[in-house]
């Protein structure tokens, strides 16, 4: 891949978790395997006042902490740092010293008028960066033959309404092909080569609708609970903050149409095309295909643990969601009456996500232990832990008769000799930093995924608590036995597969 064209960086939200545990440390692998701009700078600004120095060191200390020191080559450290720089900012404030200073660095670096800027913040703040962007002198970059693209994180408002108004705010100053809302599940490896996976291959790709496949299940499990952020996840909840964006996306990959090409927008078209076709429940429909739970207290790897109602800034009475499991139907001549069912759940037994394809069984069983299930074959795409493909099948045992067993093919990424597995923010940073977009996603499909996660959102508004399980820490979760007629989603460690 190309180095990208000369550039600034500019992270609102600097003094932040997200910032120096992902986005620096995701910077230095890409500046260490030379893949950020010959003449690249990197200006940190919050509210909190810090010299530059100060920054670059906060910055060395998590690298340190993250990578350990003996896996950091002090020349290479120092000349990352050397990109390095910070500017204390307050967007109410009606200074304009950060695009001053950025002004500044621009002409001191030889660099030219092309900026990112990156929105490490609160959704609360993001209007009014965005509104600073727009009187700032940044705003002339364009003017003056260069450009600006703008990075947006989850999460993307809270319903519908709430994100067209961010959205507004930020078409205010930007246009579309200039906004980038990130979507880090995206930058996984694993989920890129779902595209390739269908569409490089025929055998997959012909039995990839109705006729062939039984279920899909989406999963995305973690055995963290919510870590101190009670206020946040209070008001959000596992339905908005994983299904809303990442699992959705995710879904729009799996069931997506072959595009034409693979430029951003023709793959972004299919992607929408998706979303615009999931059914939407309402009412009744909405407790007969969407399952909430929330963890109780219990016990994860040898460790006690406190319940979410026992969580930090948690209201004794809440009824938030941590763990949700949905059967979702998407009403297109491919995926007519295929049933997605998507997983995603806190303080789990294991951390583990993926997509699981089941195939359908044959009609009639001729083999002695051959599998009696309805979906015997199935293609186990994980993300998490060892981002891999698998493959479910029945063999002969070898001797006498016809004696069949379940077996598995595992490929597993770290196999690949000499191949380096990117972070998904290193991928995701330098996709911006190029101006592809075909990893982040378009207004209409947020927009669509809002239209879907609304109805739910709003029929457990008016019915608090109602139908609501409970489920121990370290468990699988809760029992959806008699619930649907699966199980949760299958793992390598099943015990009646023999794994080749």
């Amino acid at each position: 891949m190309n180095r990208p064209e000369d550039q600034v960086l500019v992270i609102f939200g600097a003094s932040g978790d997200l910032t120096k545990r992902m986005l620096m440390p995701s910077l230095y692998e890409l500046h260490a395997r030379q893949m950020l701009p010959e003449r690249f700078v990197i200006l940190g600004t919050s509210r909190t006042p810090m010299s530059d120095d100060e920054f670059r060191l906060s910055i060395r200390v998590m690298l340190q902490e993250l990578k350990g020191g003996n896996n950091l080559k002090g020349e290479e450290v120092d000349s990352f740092m050397r990109k390095v720089y910070y500017q204390p900012f307050d967007p109410e404030n009606g200074a304009d010293e950060l695009g001053e200073r950025v002004m500044f660095l621009m002409e001191e670096n030889a660099i030219p008028m092309k900026v990112v800027y990156y929105l490490a913040t609160p959704p609360t703040s993001q209007q009014a960066i965005t509104k600073y962007l727009g009187r700032s002198c940044l705003f002339q970059v364009k003017e003056k033959g260069g450009w600006h693209r703008i990075v947006v994180e989850k999460p993307f408002g809270i319903n519908l309404e709430t994100a067209r108004k961010l959205n507004d705010s930020l078409l205010e100053v930007f246009r579309e092909n200039e906004i980038y809302r990130i979507d880090h599940f995206l930058g996984k490896e694993t989920v890129q080569n779902i595209l390739v996976l269908r569409f490089a291959n025929q055998i997959f790709e012909s039995m990839w609708n109705r006729n062939y496949i039984d279920y899909v299940e989406i999963y995305a499990l973690e055995s963290l609970g919510i870590e101190k952020r009670g206020k946040y996840y209070e008001t959000t909840g596992a339905l908005r903050d994983m299904v809303q964006n990442h699992l959705m996306q995710l879904l729009a990959f799996v069931a997506m149409e072959s595009p034409a090409t693979m430029e951003p927008e023709v793959i972004r078209d299919e992607t929408v095309k998706v979303l615009r076709s999931l059914r939407t429940w309402t009412g009744e429909d909405i407790a007969r295909n969407v399952i909430r739970a929330q963890y109780e207290g219990g016990e994860v790897k040898g460790q006690t643990v406190p319940g979410y109602l026992q969580e930090k800034d948690v209201a004794p009475d809440s009824d938030t969601e941590t763990y949700v499991a949905l059967k979702v139907f998407i009403d297109n001549w491919r995926w007519s009456n295929v049933p997605f069912y998507i997983y995603t759940g806190k303080r789990l037994k294991d951390k583990r996500s993926g997509v699981v394809i089941h195939f359908k069984s044959t009609p009639h069983k001729l083999f002695e232990g051959q599998c009696q299930g309805t979906s015997c074959n199935q293609l186990i795409i994980r993300m998490t832990p060892d981002e891999g493909v698998m493959l479910k099948f029945g063999l002969k045992m070898p001797g006498g008769g016809f004696k069949v067993q379940q077996v598995g093919m595992d490929f597993l990424y770290a196999s690949l000799c000499n191949n380096y597995l990117p972070g998904a923010y290193e991928r995701l940073l330098l996709d911006a930093m190029q101006g592809d977009s075909m990893l982040y996603t378009r207004n209409d499909a947020l927009e669509a995924s809002w239209r879907f996660i609304d109805p739910i959102e709003n029929y457990w508004r008016e019915h608090p608590g109602k139908d609501l399980l409970r489920y121990a820490a370290g468990s699988e979760g809760p029992d959806l036995t008699g619930v649907w007629d699966v199980l949760p989603p299958v793992s390598k460690e099943e015990k009646n597969v023999c794994w080749l």
